[in-house]
């Protein structure tokens, strides 16, 4: 199943909850993404029919195997896309968030030679 911009987004940012908090619920995709309880349940139920998503007895989400892979990837790319934009004299705050909309539409050859490139430019 191909995910959609949005279906990567609350993605990353459930991993990045989980990384911050040790366990999300909805609620706290709400408050973290600024949307309305609703639409939380909504994705998350998408998200769970697809495989990404688990949840608990007591409602602690949990990404899947193929949940997790997906969100590291993007999340990948958002910080190595905000460092290529910061080095180029970027504010952070602009990096970071032309970055979140780069980090979707980027190709996996391009995105790796970005990547090489930032790196190459961190050892130096």
């Amino acid at each position: 199943m191909a995910l959609h911009e949005s279906a990567e987004m609350y993605l990353e940012t459930i991993y990045q909850l989980t990384k911050e908090k040790g366990s999300v619920r909805s609620i706290d995709i709400a408050e973290a993404m600024g949307y309305s309880k609703p639409s939380i349940s909504r994705a998350v139920g998408l998200l769970k029919q697809g495989g990404y998503l688990l949840a608990d007895e007591d409602g602690f989400l949990i990404l899947t195997e193929s949940g997790r892979k997906t969100a590291e990837k993007v999340f990948e790319r958002h910080m190595v896309l905000t460092r290529a934009l910061a080095t180029l004299g970027v504010t952070a705050e602009t990096a970071a968030e032309d970055a979140c909309k780069i980090e979707h539409v980027l190709s996996d050859e391009t995105f790796a030679a970005i990547k090489r490139h930032v790196d190459l430019l961190a050892s130096k």
